[in-house]
């Protein structure tokens, strides 16, 4: 065993989600203090800085010299002046005057293409470069906050749906929406895949089916024109057991950018009516698939799946890359739901609450993405979640996204029957309806079991028996 002293030990234990909380707390409490910025010529970047030996404003100024002009003095009225950033304000949190919040105004000038166009992709090249992230002068630096007019939201694309449209889209009102993830992951063919999409598209319960990030589209087992074909054939064979309700299925598409390119022309081709990536590790393809097919009447919806954000989460602050989510064409987007104890995935407290908001409230003339409450949502914890969203954001902005709830449930003969975790969540839901809980604490899987035995509700028995082992 290599030995380690005991301060080493505890430094590396040391909490870093605890951490980050505290530093959110400050980071607003700070922010609710300063006056609005003037964004008429200008996006104005909010930073929580710990340096070795400046302030907070010194590193701004460092930031505005590394990312804008290179010129730390440029001659009034000159195109380098309308190029070059500002230090807006700085509020000093200790009496070294080395950790604090500092404001930077980043000239619309120098991010304005020749079109008017702008990029998340340009922001953030700029907003969170090497100049703010990669000196050593900087021993921690958080983008926290991107503030822009409502002029520069509009010239964003938005999304082409966002949740009112894709109600509109499916035909559900104001009902309930839950959408499944197909199980397994990966590993099966597409006459396997048609199977699984063939009975959740059977079930009116579902709005949305999507593959998993992890079957990746090019496998030769699988490749994606198959899949597709396979997946449409049966969702046709019994869209007569839908009645009214229309269903989305999306099929993955990550790949590298000259590759998703032909992924959205195969899938548009084929007739899909959503697609679903993940930009983290292809920067600016959701913009790239928002702008590729602005022309169609009905583009496809697209999930915006969120694999590999928090790789960034701990520099950028989740909310600021979910606006750009929005802003650059997302139609639904992940976040996490409520559940009986510490959450599957990120995610959490005050940085979830933020998430949402900015995925929800008005943003320019951009509508809110439908959130996709997903990551260990189950019979079990559906409850809690409909009751918070039901005092939040409201329900027709949400997506219960389910997959091992719904797939992994298994029959008396002991094998998989998704039929029986989908006719479960739908109990539940119904018990939500009826009233059971006026104040679920989140622990009361044992008493909706109790409920469940008593009331014949047998698929909602198995679920919690074999989720929570009771």
């Amino acid at each position: 065993m290599i030995a380690i002293g005991t301060d080493a030990i505890d430094t590396m234990k040391h909490n870093l989600d605890a951490r980050e909380e505290l530093i959110r707390s400050v980071v607003y409490e700070v922010l609710d203090g300063l006056a609005s910025p003037d964004l008429s010529d200008q996006i104005v970047v909010t930073y929580w800085v710990h340096a070795a030996t400046l302030t907070p404003a010194q590193v701004g100024k460092e930031i505005s010299y590394h990312m804008t002009s290179g010129v730390r003095k440029a001659a009034p009225g000159s195109l380098l002046d309308e190029c070059t950033g500002r230090v807006i304000d700085a509020v000093e949190l200790d009496a070294s005057g080395r950790l604090g919040v500092v404001r930077v105004g980043f000239p619309l000038k120098m991010l304005l293409d020749e079109s008017g166009n702008i990029y998340s992709t340009d922001i953030l090249h700029i907003t969170a470069g090497e100049g703010a992230f990669g000196l050593t002068e900087n021993i921690d630096v958080k983008l926290c906050r991107v503030d822009m007019s409502d002029a520069v939201l509009n010239l964003f694309p938005g999304p082409a749906y966002g949740a009112p449209g894709v109600r509109r889209l499916t035909g559900f009102a104001d009902e309930i929406a839950f959408g499944t993830i197909l199980k397994p992951c990966t590993g099966i063919t597409p006459e396997e895949e048609a199977d699984i999409v063939r009975e959740a598209a059977a079930n009116p319960l579902f709005l949305f089916v999507k593959e998993d990030e992890n079957f990746l589209p090019g496998v030769p087992f699988a490749p994606l024109s198959r899949r597709i074909k396979s997946a449409l054939t049966a969702i046709r064979e019994v869209a007569d057991q839908r009645g009214d309700k229309g269903l989305i299925y999306a099929p993955h598409i990550t790949a590298p950018p000259n590759v998703m390119a032909e992924h959205v022309k195969m899938a548009v081709d084929a007739g899909v009516n959503g697609i679903m990536f993940s930009d983290l590790f292809t920067g600016g393809s959701i913009r790239m698939v928002r702008d590729t097919l602005a022309h169609l009447p009905n583009p496809p919806a697209i999930y915006a799946h969120n694999s590999g954000i928090s790789v960034r989460t701990r520099h950028i602050y989740r909310e600021v890359l979910d606006m750009f989510t929005r802003l650059d064409g997302g139609d639904f987007r992940q976040t996490a739901p409520l559940t009986s104890g510490p959450g599957l995935l990120r995610p959490t407290g005050t940085e979830w609450k933020e998430c949402e908001k900015i995925l929800s409230r008005p943003l320019g003339k951009h509508p809110a993405v439908m959130m996709a409450r997903a990551g260990g949502l189950d019979q079990g914890n559906i409850i809690i979640n409909l009751m918070d969203v039901a005092k939040g954001a409201g329900a027709e902005n949400y997506l219960f996204l389910a997959g091992s709830a719904i797939n992994g449930i298994k029959n008396s003969k002991g094998e998989y029957d998704p039929a029986i975790g989908a006719e479960a969540m739908r109990q539940a839901v119904q018990v939500f309806h009826d009233g059971l809980f006026v104040e679920a604490n989140g622990n009361h899987q044992a008493e909706l079991k109790s409920y469940a035995d008593a009331n014949g509700l047998d698929a909602l028995s198995a679920a919690l028996s074999q989720r929570y082992r009771l």
